[in-house]
């Protein structure tokens, strides 16, 4: 967490009030969780009353998927299909698959490119000749968790807004490091998640444009414009919206140093091992992401050598980290199975510094090497 965010969790950690009570407790840290809804919105280039708090980017996910599949076919049953890229979080990824398990839904994964990108010929293609007239919800993540490669959003939901078809986008990775805007995207909803910038964990929001109103997933004291019911927790809001807003304030010039310190790590990684496979779209990706795939390694193997230098990795998404399976983006992207295990992700952010890319260029050769004498299993 950045030290402004802690500081101002920490301060309401030891302030009373429950933000929905009418007494002065209750007004007080109301204040606070719409002073920082304001500070989100502007920030995301929303409206206040577009901002729906979370518990975090899987929530978030959640209440988008199913909460506007639910909604568009009260509204209209024959839209059953649901179009999703292939490459999605499993937050959003399963929560789709479950729509095909157990509410009918017709799933349709939409491909990418060797890149990890869907290109938005992809979607009208899979829209068809009825203009989606059946398609109850399109969600292409806005940046990739694994391979960093950045979709070209605003296109793919102008295309689903022709349609008239709700458009979500899953921006966790995105929002510290891209310009997100809400408005200019042309979204009906967005994702977004405290921890990913420097806030705490367990809070994040759905940005919801106006007159989009899915189903609730939870259901209580119809908090959050009935959409999504639980007492707010007024001290990770207050941390949230104080990285929130450090990181809008910082982007530029943070993104242009992760940039310099990936550039580096890149450089150095493939003169220590001239055979490793960037993924991934070279230019076009998160400014603190590189991942590779070593030949002959086991991402496993790799992963716990380094970790015993003090360097610490990815196999892939770190919530599905611990299941020992290949890479379903890598798998997406068009790569065998043994190169999608082989694989890990680095990512950097705001603590990360020269000497950490040094650490891990001095590491990674001796450690690739081990790791092919064990071989793939």
């Amino acid at each position: 967490m950045l030290p402004e965010a802690i500081a101002a969790m920490t301060a309401e950690l030891a302030a009373l009030g429950n933000p929905s009570s009418l007494h002065a407790a209750g007004r007080r840290a109301r204040r606070v969780v719409e002073e920082s809804r304001e500070i989100i919105a502007e920030t995301f280039g929303a409206r206040p009353s577009e901002v729906v708090f979370t518990s975090g980017g899987t929530e978030a996910d959640n209440l988008a998927v199913k909460g506007l599949y639910w909604a568009r076919r009260a509204a209209d049953p024959a839209r059953v299909r649901v179009l999703a890229s292939a490459v999605e979080h499993h937050a959003v990824l399963d929560a789709v698959q479950w729509l095909g398990d157990h509410e009918g839904a017709l799933v349709e994964w939409l491909p990418c490119d060797e890149l990890g990108r869907v290109r938005p010929e992809t979607l009208r293609a899979a829209l068809g000749p009825g203009g989606g007239e059946d398609v109850a919800l399109v969600t292409v993540m806005t940046a990739n968790n694994e391979v960093g490669t950045v979709q070209p959003v605003d296109e793919l939901a102008a295309l689903a807004r022709e349609h008239g078809v709700p458009f979500h986008t899953d921006a966790v990775q995105a929002a510290a490091h891209l310009p997100v805007d809400f408005a200019a995207t042309g979204a009906h909803a967005l994702t977004v998640s405290g921890h990913k910038l420097g806030g705490p964990l367990g809070v994040g929001a759905l940005l919801l444009a106006r007159g989009t109103d899915p189903v609730p997933v939870l259901h209580g004291g119809g908090q959050e414009r009935d959409v999504r019911s639980g007492t707010l927790d007024t001290p990770a809001i207050a941390g949230f919206a104080t990285a929130v807003r450090l990181s809008g304030e910082r982007r530029a010039e943070e993104a242009r140093r992760l940039a310099r310190l990936r550039d580096r790590l890149i450089t150095e990684v493939r003169a220590a091992v001239p055979d490793a496979v960037l993924n991934g779209d070279p230019d076009d990706r998160l400014p603190g992401n590189a991942h590779f795939s070593f030949p002959g390694c086991e991402g496993d193997a790799l992963l716990m050598l380094l970790d015993a230098r003090g360097i610490a990795c990815s196999t892939g998404s770190a919530c599905s980290a611990g299941v020992s399976q290949p890479s379903h983006v890598l798998l997406a992207m068009g790569a065998d199975p043994g190169r999608a295990r082989g694989s890990l992700r680095f990512t950097l952010g705001h603590t990360s510094t020269e000497a950490d890319v040094t650490a891990l260029a001095d590491a990674i050769g001796p450690v690739v090497e081990r790791a092919r004498r064990a071989g793939l299993t």
